[in-house]
């Protein structure tokens, strides 16, 4: 996925607002997956390490560690979409994710809830910086990752 349509000024926005946001990556990250699973409680069933724990998710050691490396790659990859000109997960990261959201059964109404999750996690993150052109921008960031990921949507040989 080629960083076009990308701008500067999107960059921009995106480094200033994850410099702020990076020291709390921890909290921050199961923040976004509490709201996931708020908007869309289902979401839950996709992830083996919640099917059968009787842990509050607020508690659950795997989600939080799960929360955290989700949250960093996603915001890292942004940071990084203009400076590569496309998506800079690696390759066998981005086959990995891939094959795992196809088996999962992950359809676009969920990238759908976890854009919107993303978006209001940073909004409430960084309030004193939101603005319409950042929302626009982060969006940008996530529509390319998840395009990327897409790409490698199938099962795995």
């Amino acid at each position: 996925m080629e960083g076009k349509g990308f701008t500067e000024e999107q960059q921009a926005l995106v480094v200033k607002s994850w410099a702020v946001m990076k020291k709390n990556s921890a909290e921050l990250g199961l923040q976004f997956f509490l709201k996931v699973f708020e908007i869309a409680p289902s979401a839950q069933k996709l992830f083996s390490f919640l099917k059968d724990s009787d842990i509050p998710l607020e508690k659950n050691p795997k989600l939080k560690t799960h929360a955290m490396s989700v949250f960093v790659m996603t915001c890292e990859s942004a940071v990084q979409l203009r400076k590569a000109g496309k998506v800079t997960v690696r390759d066998s990261t981005l086959k990995r994710l891939g094959g795992v959201h196809f088996k999962s059964g992950v359809v676009d109404e969920h990238y759908e809830v976890v854009k919107f999750a993303l978006l209001e996690i940073i909004k409430e993150a960084v309030p004193e910086m939101w603005s319409p052109e950042m929302k626009s921008a982060w969006g940008e960031a996530y529509d390319q990752l998840v395009a990327a990921i897409k790409l490698e949507m199938k099962p795995s040989a």
